[in-house]
């Protein structure tokens, strides 16, 4: 019988492969190009789904963000503080999202690791931990993993569709 870390791996690997098979077809010049004046980047929406996944999952099960641990901050060396995730930003800030396909995958698969880690340790009885009392109701365990899984999927596909609108012939 499937438990519900088995569950949500296969969701998370789900989106890895989508991740994947999108930087393999996109052309690097085309990563940071807006599919349409206003419009998100596939850059912008890759960056954005992991620093989502990262941030939430990390703070969920009180571990260490990859992004400054493991250098990818630095690396991608963008123009704002490295608690920037997105929510918010402007559209001159996500035009600021420049990065090639081997640091988006890099950074997409550290986080997979720690969100695959993480949801090892997971057993029935945490999903109704409260990870977050600064809502109402309060956020527990399993709502933070199935928002942020369903965020992902989301930004993926809109990463996906902005992409066949860039590429397509």
């Amino acid at each position: 019988m499937a438990t519900i870390s088995d569950i949500l791996t296969d969701a998370l690997d789900r989106v890895r492969e989508s991740v994947h098979v999108l930087l393999d077809d996109v052309p690097q010049e085309q990563l940071a190009t807006p599919p349409a004046p206003g419009a998100n980047t596939v850059a912008w929406l890759v960056w954005h789904t992991t620093r989502v996944l990262d941030t939430h999952v990390a703070d969920a099960f009180d571990r260490d963000v990859v992004w400054t641990t493991g250098g990818w901050s630095e690396r991608f060396d963008l123009p704002f503080p490295a608690s920037a995730h997105g929510y918010g930003m402007s559209y001159d800030e996500v035009l600021a999202v420049r990065a090639d396909a081997e640091d988006l995958r890099g950074y997409f698969d550290a986080t997979h690791a720690l969100v695959a880690d993480a949801l090892r340790t997971l057993d029935d009885a945490d999903l109704d931990r409260v990870v977050d009392e600064d809502w109402d109701p309060p956020v527990t365990l399993a709502v933070r993993l199935v928002s942020a899984l369903n965020d992902a999927t989301q930004h993926v596909g809109q990463a996906a569709y902005a992409a066949g609108i860039l590429t397509r012939p």
